[in-house]
């Protein structure tokens, strides 16, 4: 169904899940974070792709909401108050496939997540921006912004804040222009590079982007 404040924004029906899994395997294809993890480029681009697959089919829509462009070139997921931790069962489920995905380097990706969930704020409840990409071709032009509008102006309706890591200085310029602010800093294990932690307050009288 389309927004109606952002008609080319939308929530993915499930058959799209493969199109919006291509779309973010091709927005973090050069991101820092994923090149620490998967450093082999030749074989970068496919296990990405099998990661979000894997990802986004075992958790959307019982613990992510999945929003597109209407041609699916881009993709946000957010989990929504309270659910932004995976089960263990939903975990378990997801272990063979991140074998296949990280190889040898699985135990890197393991403390990677710790680090991250450690890192994850417990109060107040809040919406969580789990990823938000754009493929290379389609980017720099504000696609980025309106994926995140539709659940911001509901943090802002429901006075709930918001809560993301980024891993670029693009994008964390991308993220303060929408309300976000750097409250952290730290770097992936094994001397890799450094992820913002970001935070939003609900905020009133915001325009539209």
């Amino acid at each position: 169904m389309k927004h109606q404040r952002y008609p080319d924004i939308r929530q993915a029906e499930m058959a799209e899940v493969g199109a919006a899994a291509e779309a973010l395997a091709r927005a973090f294809y050069a991101d820092p974070c994923w090149g620490h993890l998967l450093r082999d480029e030749g074989v970068r681009a496919d296990r990405l792709l099998h990661y979000f697959e894997a990802d986004l089919e075992n958790l959307v829509p019982e613990h992510r909401e999945l929003w597109v462009t209407d041609d699916v070139s881009g993709a946000a997921v957010w989990a929504p108050p309270g659910r932004w931790e995976v089960p263990v069962g939903a975990a378990i489920k997801e272990v063979p496939a991140m074998r296949r995905v990280f190889g040898r380097r699985l135990l890197l990706a393991t403390r990677a997540l710790v680090q991250i969930v450690r890192r994850h704020p417990r109060r107040p409840q809040h919406w969580y921006l789990h990823y938000l990409g754009v493929v290379p071709e389609r980017q720099g032009r504000g696609l980025g912004a309106m994926l995140m509008r539709p659940v911001l102006e509901r943090c802002d309706h429901e006075r709930l804040p918001a809560y993301l890591e980024s891993s670029t200085e693009r994008n964390r310029a991308l993220y303060e222009r929408n309300g976000f602010d750097v409250t952290g800093v730290f770097n992936m294990p094994s001397r890799g590079p450094r992820v913002r932690q970001m935070w939003r307050e609900p905020q009133a009288g915001q325009k539209d982007l």
